[in-house]
């Protein structure tokens, strides 16, 4: 189970010859909640990904959500107290500081991302980088009955996952 306190932010991600964003939501230890590929950063977006983190299985639900000064989380924090999507007792903390354990985890997304230097298609992006995530999880320790440093334990998992030979 996640933290009460998130921290959501969002990156950019090159696909063709455009930058796509990567929205994400760790909780305080660094536990990932949930993530999306978005074509634009904009309220919209942020809306979508609002309900997707209140939606997450395994959460709990916040009592403050940190972002940094982007124009849209505002007004989509509001939208979804409106629509009842996020709790009414929650805080929307705009410190720019408050997110550095979310900056520090994009490392190992854009880390993978930069070896395979861009993606082609949004399709591709999305399934690949729904791959790293899942794998960045199990390194954290986030699978039940997974040690974060279980390798042989993680092969399996993944063979089980997708009926590969790992």
């Amino acid at each position: 189970m996640s933290g009460t306190s998130y921290r959501v932010d969002e990156t950019y991600i090159k696909v063709g010859k455009t930058c796509k964003y990567l929205y994400r939501a760790v909780d305080k230890e660094g536990q990932t909640i949930e993530f999306m590929l978005s074509a634009k950063r904009d309220v919209f977006a942020a809306k979508r990904f609002f309900k997707m983190m209140m939606r997450a299985e395994h959460r709990r639900l916040p009592f403050s959500i940190s972002v940094d000064k982007n124009a849209a989380y505002p007004e989509a924090f509001n939208a979804g107290r409106a629509e009842r999507v996020v709790p009414k007792d929650c805080k929307l903390r705009r410190v720019k500081y408050l997110n550095n354990v979310i900056e520090q985890d994009h490392r190992f997304i854009k880390k993978k991302v930069r070896a395979s230097q861009c993606f082609k298609r949004f399709h591709t992006a999305e399934r690949t980088l729904e791959g790293i995530e899942v794998m960045n999880m199990m390194r954290k320790g986030q699978v039940k009955r997974l040690a974060g440093s279980d390798a042989q334990g993680q092969a399996k998992f993944v063979a089980s996952l997708f009926g590969v030979a790992a």
